[in-house]
């Protein structure tokens, strides 16, 4: 089965992402279970968390050379959202468009 890829990704909380994939998908991901591990304790901070990147070809979320998210984790744990839906972002909603 191939996975669709990442094809835009965003900080809309403190510890959530919005994902859009390659089948124009949107997933909302909450990093809060990943925390516990200690690679991924920089995390905590939040401006490290909103720098990360899309890695080339949408395989994942990096945001340095030992601390990144695979596709298929965003994919498979992610909450899949309604496009119409609208999620909170920074104090103001943002809705979900196909």
């Amino acid at each position: 089965m191939m996975l669709p890829k990442i094809i835009s990704a965003k900080v809309i909380g403190d510890r959530t992402l919005l994902i859009e994939f390659s089948d124009r998908e949107f997933k909302q991901y909450n990093i809060s279970n990943l925390l516990n591990k200690p690679m991924f304790a920089p995390l905590k901070n939040p401006s490290f968390f909103k720098s990360f990147r899309i890695e080339a070809g949408g395989y994942g979320l990096v945001w340095n050379e030992d601390i990144d998210i695979s596709e298929y984790e965003l994919w498979k744990n992610g909450v899949s959202l309604e496009h119409g839906e609208n999620i909170r972002s920074d104090n103001h909603y943002v809705t979900v468009k196909s």
